[in-house]
């Protein structure tokens, strides 16, 4: 078994899904394992990972629109605001997402549907760097 490891930073501009699936495919190659497992992890507690549709731009949109519905930006309904009143909402959207994904490799590529695509999900309406790690083990 061989092990590697990177980080990944990714500027945001604001809320949004970044698409990082090339990157991650073009770091996964460079190993040159056949067979194993990655495991990405955002060092963050306002933005998240998820894998989704990467055909369609509205799905995005769509995602977005409920989670702004599901998680209101409202100063009335959270008593942690210490960043603005898009702090809780965005802590909040992480929870209900995921930190760490995992994703096998198979044959030297990700396992990865004909429409998925991996995303780091920003909540916050800020700019940020976001970092990524990834881990892959495998043979």
């Amino acid at each position: 078994m061989r092990q590697a490891g990177e980080s990944f930073d990714i500027p945001t501009s604001g809320p949004g899904l970044y698409d990082m699936t090339r990157a991650v495919i073009a770091w996964v190659s460079a190993q040159d394992m056949r067979s194993g497992l990655l495991t990405l992890f955002c060092r963050h507690t306002s933005a998240s990972l998820v894998i989704q549709e990467n055909a369609a731009p509205e799905v995005k949109d769509d995602i977005l629109a409920f989670f702004d519905r599901l998680v209101p930006e409202d100063s009335r309904l959270y008593a942690h605001d210490d960043e603005g009143p898009d702090d809780m909402p965005a802590h909040l959207k992480a929870a209900l997402t995921q930190a760490s994904l995992t994703i096998p490799l198979l044959g030297g590529k990700l396992a990865l549907g004909t429409w998925q695509g991996i995303y780091l999900f920003e909540h916050r309406r800020h700019p940020h760097r976001r970092s990524v790690v990834l881990h892959l083990i495998g043979d």
